[in-house]
């Protein structure tokens, strides 16, 4: 298959993608500070997991999702690229 013509596109999907993804990952809610990184104490539950709920969880899917398809899109742009040359 003949993926050379959707060479620039899959570049600007790509950016559009890591722009999202990076935005994406800075909008959610950071659980604990340094101190529970090790166990340590720090943070509203004593440093244990807690359950996503709402937004929260609508974000982390998303988050998912989007950085599957970067993968993806990633292995097309690669496929492209390769046979450019």
């Amino acid at each position: 298959m003949d993926f050379q013509p959707w060479a620039p596109y899959l570049g600007v999907a790509e950016i559009i993608l890591s722009i999202t993804m990076v935005v994406l990952v800075l909008m959610q809610t950071k659980g604990s500070d340094l101190g529970g990184f090790m166990g340590g104490g720090g943070g509203d539950f004593g440093g244990g997991f807690r359950t996503r709920r709402g937004i929260e969880q609508t974000l982390h899917r998303v988050t998912i999702y989007i950085s599957i398809v970067f993968f993806i899109v990633t292995l097309f742009s690669f496929l492209a690229w390769g046979q450019a040359v």
